[in-house]
């Protein structure tokens, strides 16, 4: 019993690694197309100067120059229809202090 108890636990274990290996795969091949080619995208650009101009071109957290927009949320599928309410815009030292 001690046997097929141990290759079942083996089985179970290997699954799950795959599927995590599998996931971590289509994690960076999203990554890797939010990056090349959708923030280089006409919809970013036009969803960005919405946000900036929302916002007044400020810094929502420190009232600065707002040169770029921060993602507090993003979408989980269908990356190019995130609401803007996910959005804001922040000045540089912001956007480097959320990302660190």
């Amino acid at each position: 019993m001690g046997y097929q108890s141990f290759l079942i636990i083996l089985i179970i274990a290997i699954y799950f690694a795959f599927k995590r290996w599998i996931f971590e795969i289509r994690r960076k091949q999203r990554k890797d197309y939010y990056r090349n080619e959708y923030l280089k995208s006409d919809d970013w650009r036009r969803k960005r100067y919405v946000v900036l101009k929302r916002d007044n071109w400020r810094c929502v957290y420190c009232g600065a120059r707002a040169t770029q927009v921060h993602h507090k949320r993003y979408a989980k599928r269908n990356i190019g229809k995130e609401p803007i309410k996910w959005l804001v815009s922040v000045c540089n030292n912001c956007h480097d202090k959320l990302h660190y």
